[in-house]
């Protein structure tokens, strides 16, 4: 996986029987074929919403700027995440340098953090445009470039300790494969569970405390205006607010739905190794559709946009 090792991983050079090699073989092109899928799925949505974007540039909206680095993310993850994982399917071993698993290793995590921490961000921005509307119009520009500067920043130096985890080793004699080495018996998991707080965990509490704030505030705009709804339909709050407000609402229900399974088999898989389900295709299917959040979140934007 991403996060510890090659999709395919196995560190026994014990040569299974020829029918356990063609199913590997087989389920080797389910995977690849999923991949595949999920790579053009994100790939075309992202560039067409980008296209959209375009389109539009003359409002240049807050929300499109922050829409805009969400769609470079999932694109991060398209090219940098999934793309080089379908190639290690196609061919069974990573192909390249040293230098260059390092780099793909690196590259991969920085778009799962991308993505996510530009959710936190746009989810923050609106937390102030909802809550706190004055600090949001006098400061507002200069807040949004600093989040979505920060967030990228974060994933930068967040996914540093791939460079150093991942290297070039011979896996077999005369076999090499990207891999991931660690302190055993704590290096992993300290590893899992410090990806699981920084990328799930954390933001999944900074954005359910945000959402709550702002549902709050709007039930009670809408309940202290209930007289002024019924003439002007804002309820305190405008309808471009509301709209941003359910989008950003999907978005973080369906990087739940996609991201949960991933990183609780991760944790199970590092802590409880034995017991774990880390072979069979449930395991696989679960690992491979964690990337359909950039799939699905360009639609998300269409729909609401």
């Amino acid at each position: 996986t991403t996060v510890t090792h090659t999709t395919h991983a196995s560190n026994s050079s014990e040569k299974a029987p020829d029918e356990d090699g063609e199913v590997h073989g087989h389920f080797a092109l389910i995977r690849a074929g999923i991949l595949g899928l999920i790579f053009v799925l994100a790939t075309c949505g992202n560039l067409f919403f980008l296209g959209t974007l375009w389109k539009k540039r003359k409002r240049n909206t807050r929300t499109q700027l922050f829409l805009l680095h969400l769609c470079l993310a999932d694109l991060v993850v398209a090219f940098f995440q999934v793309l080089p994982q379908f190639l290690i399917e196609i061919t069974h071993r990573f192909r390249g340098t040293d230098f260059l698993c390092r780099s793909v290793k690196y590259l991969q995590v920085v778009g799962m953090f991308a993505s996510t921490y530009m959710m936190v961000a746009m989810t923050i921005d609106r937390y102030h445009a909802v809550c706190k509307p004055m600090v949001s119009f006098l400061k507002g520009s200069f807040r949004r470039y600093l989040s979505i500067g920060a967030a990228w920043l974060i994933s930068l130096a967040f996914s540093s300790p791939q460079l150093f985890i991942f290297s070039l080793q011979e896996v077999e004699e005369n076999q090499y494969d990207c891999w991931a080495t660690f302190i055993e018996p704590w290096g992993s998991r300290i590893y899992i569970s410090w990806i699981t707080l920084s990328v799930y965990a954390l933001p999944a509490v900074i954005l359910l405390y945000c959402q709550l704030r702002i549902c709050t505030t709007i039930y009670f705009n809408m309940k202290r205006k209930a007289l002024q709804a019924r003439r002007t339909g804002t309820n305190g709050v405008s309808n471009a607010k509301l709209k941003t407000v359910k989008m950003t609402f999907v978005i973080i229900m369906t990087y739940t739905v996609c991201w949960s399974p991933f990183f609780v088999v991760q944790l199970w898989s590092a802590w409880s190794p034995s017991s774990a389900p880390t072979k069979g295709p449930v395991f696989a299917i679960i690992m491979l559709l964690a990337s359909l959040n950039s799939c699905t979140n360009p639609w998300i934007y269409l729909y609401y946009s």
